[in-house]
């Protein structure tokens, strides 16, 4: 009987899960804590709203950071009388937290930038001085670099918390890039380009709320597998040589495992246990070939 590996997966184990994710997030709050107050100063001495507000949204990184902790300590906990499927959702639920935070702190930014620009008076907005400008450069390259290396680690371990840790340090990113333009267009003699690029850094900031959102919504609530690894398990279920056919195959996502149910079709001369016997070998090939599968249920019923 052939077994279909999918090599872009493995098993990770809890231990493993645990230890990424913290040394990842250790490092991220870290970074995170030097840059924002490194940005804050600039922005300060400078003379720079949109530094300051990208300072704020790499200070919000810490507070995201650790919810992920908090979110990967808790789904990572062994099943118990009243979780028997697991705590894999409360995964979910920070990664949620942390949409919710990045969107606020984005509204923020963003009220203030609409206000500036609203106001009309912008002579009385003061150009930015080039340590603005660096810190921006700065922050850019830092926080793309934390972003594939969080991204990296998120698909290693397969981690819907982490990798929307990843995003926002790419939102970080773009933010400095949208910084970096009004800090430059204000030195050049455009003040107001500096409120610009606040709320520039506010569609980026909501964009990445919206998108870890959704994500962490689909595990919530039972979405389906992709097409490909349905199908994908369909020919894993059919590649027994006595399975002579699929009457049901649903997937649903649990956190960062899915679940399985299946209705395969065998000779109706076979006895209860020969039956018995090749639902127990599906069941087996599924969760050798599909590490992420952490439940599946086979039900056979009589070929007609």
């Amino acid at each position: 009987m052939e077994k279909i590996k999918l090599t872009e997966e493995r098993n990770v184990t809890e231990d493993e899960f645990r230890r990424v994710a913290n040394k990842v997030s250790f490092i991220t709050i870290v970074q995170n804590a030097l840059l924002s107050a490194f940005k804050l100063l600039a922005g300060i001495f400078a003379n720079s709203n949109a530094m300051i507000s990208d300072a704020i949204h790499s200070a919000s990184d810490v507070f995201s950071t650790i919810i992920v902790i908090i979110g990967v300590r808790l789904s990572s906990k062994d099943s118990d009388k009243k979780h028997p499927y697991g705590h894999e959702r409360l995964e979910c639920v920070a990664a949620i937290v942390l949409a919710i935070v990045l969107l606020f702190t984005g509204l923020e930014i963003g009220a203030q930038a609409f206000k500036d620009i609203i106001r009309g008076n912008y002579g009385d907005l003061k150009t930015p001085g080039a340590l603005a400008l660096v810190a921006a450069i700065v922050s850019i390259v830092v926080k793309e670099l934390m972003y594939w290396y969080t991204r990296h680690y998120a698909k290693k371990i397969d981690s819907s918390a982490l990798m929307a840790d990843a995003w926002h340090h790419r939102s970080d990113a773009l933010s400095s890039v949208g910084a970096l333009i009004g800090i430059g267009g204000a030195m050049l003699g455009f003040p107001i380009m500096d409120s610009v690029a606040s709320l520039v850094i506010f569609v980026f900031i909501a964009k990445a709320a919206y998108d870890i959102f959704k994500d962490a919504m689909d595990k919530m609530v039972d979405h389906s597998c992709d097409e490909e690894t349905q199908r994908k398990i369909y020919d894993a279920v059919m590649s027994h040589e006595e399975v002579l056919g699929i009457d049901l195959l649903q997937t649903r996502i649990f956190g960062n495992k899915i679940y399985v149910d299946v209705e395969i079709q065998v000779d109706a001369s076979y006895t209860l246990q020969k039956a018995h016997d090749i639902a127990e070998e599906v069941h087996e090939n599924i969760e050798n070939s599909f590490p992420k599968v952490k439940h599946i249920m086979v039900h056979v019923n009589p070929a007609i």
